[in-house]
């Protein structure tokens, strides 16, 4: 179940926090509980994305996206993301967490987000994000003047750009594999 408690207590938390320009860092501490623990004792890296989400909204609340979300009635979406694990997080570590808004094209935010322990950097995502309305994304042109005539965001980085390329080398629909996939007349049992 996604952890609605959990960030409950995170918008609590931060509700008196200071306003948060658009590029700024979010700081926030969560812990890994039993109930995020994968077979092997460790952060689920699905319950991973969850967590994300807990340092993501209330950085978005400060920041004035939220209410801004809210006069306009848009939405917001993940539109992608790369997320990057490189050291065990387990049962009741403390994670700090830093999320922020790194840059934009005319359609996406790009934001960056890591979770630390003990110092050390456990993990790193990157999320391609979308604001939306029934006519279907916003630019973000619109959205920075919703925020303020001051809100500015810096030049896309190169590394987010090479991803960005990548993103856009990828194909959509994903192929299908016809020797494993064959339509229900011919197929033999596949054993996976």
């Amino acid at each position: 179940m996604y952890p609605f408690i959990r960030l409950a207590w995170q918008f609590l938390l931060h509700r008196n926090s200071t306003s948060l320009s658009v590029g700024e860092t979010h700081h926030s501490q969560h812990y890994c509980l039993p109930w995020d623990l994968d077979l092997w004792l460790e952060l689920n890296n699905g319950r991973t994305l969850s967590i994300y989400d807990m340092g993501r909204l209330p950085m978005a609340k400060r920041s004035g996206l939220l209410a801004a979300l809210r006069r306009r009635g848009w939405g917001l979406t993940i539109a992608g993301s790369s997320v990057r694990y490189r050291k065990r997080i387990r049962v009741f570590d403390k994670i700090e967490m830093r999320s922020r808004a790194i840059c934009a094209d005319h359609r996406f935010i790009y934001l960056e987000q890591s979770m630390w322990v003990r110092g050390t950097c456990a993990g790193h995502a990157l999320y391609r994000t979308a604001v939306t309305n029934a006519d279907g994304i916003v630019s973000t042109d619109h959205i920075l003047a919703e925020l303020g005539p001051e809100t500015t965001l810096p030049e896309i980085p190169n590394w987010v750009e090479a991803w960005i390329t990548a993103e856009d080398l990828r194909p959509w629909p994903p192929m299908q594999s016809n020797a494993l996939f064959k339509t229900r007349k011919t197929q033999a049992t596949v054993h996976f």
